[in-house]
């Protein structure tokens, strides 16, 4: 079923009107864990005579709903119905005359306690253990449960916002922070952005400067660190500039979440939020930083119209990311990057979306499911390396990289469908009648549409991988003894070949005497015990649950509750739910600590360990 003709996942009637601005005046109370006060949604009529209008929500209490004129505020009529699991409802206000032009409505209201964009957490989940913290993940329709809006990526709008919080922390939204005094801040967003990368966070925060335009914030305990991890991010800055055009968002700030974040980060405009799950300690895991400031352009600037498209936003982000970290580390390491890419988009295939087939597709449909449900990494591995495709096919960066810039430059500010992309493609190409004949090898249709892994695989430079497929065979293929002799254990393996051995070494069918002793073995081999980076840890620790060891329980459970990013603990949830003894203490862990994940992240693992109704997850 498909609630809107522009988007599936919204009631908003955007073909009629669209919100151009947003007003917010909000108190943060966290007694009560609700954000209250009033939006002011400036919009501009695309039919003449329009009598009503829908938005979305999603367990929001209204209290009035006024629209603003020359004389004052009258009251509009409204009503509230349509509530559908994972979507919210559909809040329909009438207007009392045919209206066209431009509007302005008032709409007073409170957010619920279990608004899904908002986590609220008690001082002791914090750092710093002594003020509560809130947080907002909007992305891809939770903007519903903070405010009343036309919750799509096709409608973006400019906001203003007045932020009431304790006077002791500090307040940060997505936007330019233009005056505070203690226990009130004003921002503004002068840039139009899509309801999902409205965003806001109310903590103990402090911040430190990395760059020009960049500081880095985060509790007290982490700042320090937090500084020395993102110390590159000017130069990704620098590299994103010359790849896509002008950066236009004035600040590029980082803040470094509490591990209850459930994603690697979200590129939330001019104060990107990351996963503590970056902080390495040796700088291995600041790709993903290189990503979100890709996202600036490509999704932030470019937006897919709704999200069926996604990987307009995501798939074009790790090309740009990818394309980052060649011009810094080479194009062996931006190789490397996308055949990693590659086996993790093979993993998910397998495991997340054994039983989804449809959701492996690079266009889907989400005409019966919601993006929740069908997030995976597919439109970001997929969806790269269809552009990687393009690019070699069509005269490799040097003729692509000039089309790239232009179609950013004409899309800024819009959102975008697959075919956009595809006629400014042919238009661009078709210039030089040498390329016909390579624009008709492209066969869309089997890129957009089939299932499975992507249709053509680039022929990327294999020289960093093949290391790390020989250590994965060597610990795969033999006993302890012959691997203790192999002369191939004093070829030593960089940060992000380590991750790709271990993950190369799970995707192994058999695994020659599988136990304590060999793990132990990999784990002083390869200083595993003692590493800080999580991408390691979490490889490691599925080598456990894959060994069955039951004595190593507990950390496991260690690893799966030190962060709720949803990349780590739903695969380690699913392997625990398909080991018959460990199930049910995996459900149990669940069920202790579910209230500190993220709504998103609680809902996608409960359908994990199989607990489809919610009496079996109490």
């Amino acid at each position: 079923m498909r609630l809107s003709p522009l988007d599936p996942s919204s009631y908003s009637n955007a073909h009629e009107l669209i919100i151009r601005h947003v007003d917010l005046d909000w108190t943060v109370n966290f007694d009560k864990s609700t954000i209250s006060g009033t939006a002011t949604l400036h919009f501009k009529l695309l039919k003449s005579d329009l009598q009503e209008i829908f938005l979305d929500i999603s367990d929001v209490t209204i209290s009035s709903v006024a629209a603003k004129t020359s004389a004052g505020e009258a009251p509009l009529d409204w009503d509230v119905g349509g509530t559908m699991e994972n979507i919210g409802s559909k809040l329909t206000i009438y207007l009392p005359t045919k209206t066209s032009g431009e509007l302005t409505v008032v709409i007073a209201y409170e957010t619920s306690p279990k608004a899904s964009a908002l986590q609220w957490l008690t001082p002791e989940q914090t750092f710093g253990k002594k003020h509560p913290y809130l947080f907002s993940q909007c992305q891809a329709i939770h903007a519903r449960s903070i405010l009343p809006c036309q919750d799509t990526p096709a409608v973006k709008f400019t906001y203003n916002a007045t932020l009431r919080h304790p006077t002791e922390v500090t307040g940060l939204m997505s936007a330019i922070k233009v005056d505070s005094e203690p226990g009130v801040s004003r921002f503004q967003q002068k840039t139009p952005i899509p309801s999902y990368l409205l965003a806001i966070v109310v903590g103990a925060l402090v911040s430190k400067p990395i760059g020009p335009i960049s500081s880095v914030w985060a509790e007290q305990e982490q700042i320090d660190e937090a500084a020395e991890e993102f110390s590159q991010t000017a130069d990704f800055i620098a590299k994103a500039e010359e790849i896509c055009g002008p950066y236009v968002w004035e600040r590029y700030d980082l803040l470094v979440m509490p591990p209850s974040f459930p994603f690697g980060g979200m590129e939330n405009p001019c104060l990107t939020f990351v996963t503590p799950t970056l902080l390495a300690g040796d700088k291995s895991l600041a790709t993903v930083v290189a990503h979100e400031i890709a996202h600036s352009w490509t999704g932030n600037l470019v937006t897919n119209r709704n999200f069926e498209h996604f990987w307009l936003n995501e798939g074009f982000t790790v090309f740009v990311e990818g394309k980052i970290v060649g011009r810094l580390a080479g194009n062996a390491s931006r190789d490397f990057h996308a055949l990693h890419g590659l086996s993790e988009l093979t993993d998910c295939i397998k495991t997340q979306l054994a039983d989804t087939p449809e959701l492996t597709k690079l266009v889907v449909d989400l005409s019966e499911c919601g993006p929740d449900d069908a997030f995976s990494t597919v439109p970001y591995i997929k969806g790269s390396t269809f552009l990687r495709y393009l690019e070699d096919l069509l005269g490799g960066p040097d003729k692509f990289e000039p089309f790239f810039r232009a179609y950013l430059n004409r899309f800024k500010y819009q959102s975008v469908l697959t075919n956009d992309f595809k006629q400014m493609l042919y238009d661009w190409f078709r210039e030089d009648p040498k390329n016909e004949v390579l624009l008709e090898r492209i066969n869309w249709d089997s890129w957009l549409f089939g299932e499975g892994m992507p249709p053509v695989i680039p022929n990327y430079d294999r020289s960093m991988l093949e290391a790390c497929l020989a250590h994965a065979a060597l610990w795969a293929d033999n006993d302890l003894e012959t691997i203790k002799a192999s002369p191939l254990l004093k070829q030593s393996l960089v940060s992000v070949q380590m991750i790709e051995f271990l993950a190369q070494l799970l995707e192994k069918k058999t695994i020659v005497d599988l136990s304590a002793e060999k793990i132990d073995l990999l784990a002083d081999t390869y200083g595993l015990r003692s590493t800080k980076n999580a991408e390691l840890r979490f490889r490691f620790v599925r080598l456990y649950i894959r060994a069955r060891l039951m004595d190593k329980m507990d950390e496991i459970l260690a690893f799966l509750n030190s962060n709720f990013r949803m990349k780590f603990v739903r695969p380690i949830y699913k392997e625990l739910a398909g080991w018959p003894q460990a199930k049910p203490i995996a459900v149990e862990n669940y069920n202790r600590v579910k209230d500190q994940m993220m709504t998103v992240c609680a809902y996608t693992v409960a359908k994990d360990l199989g607990l489809s109704d919610a009496s079996e997850a109490e």
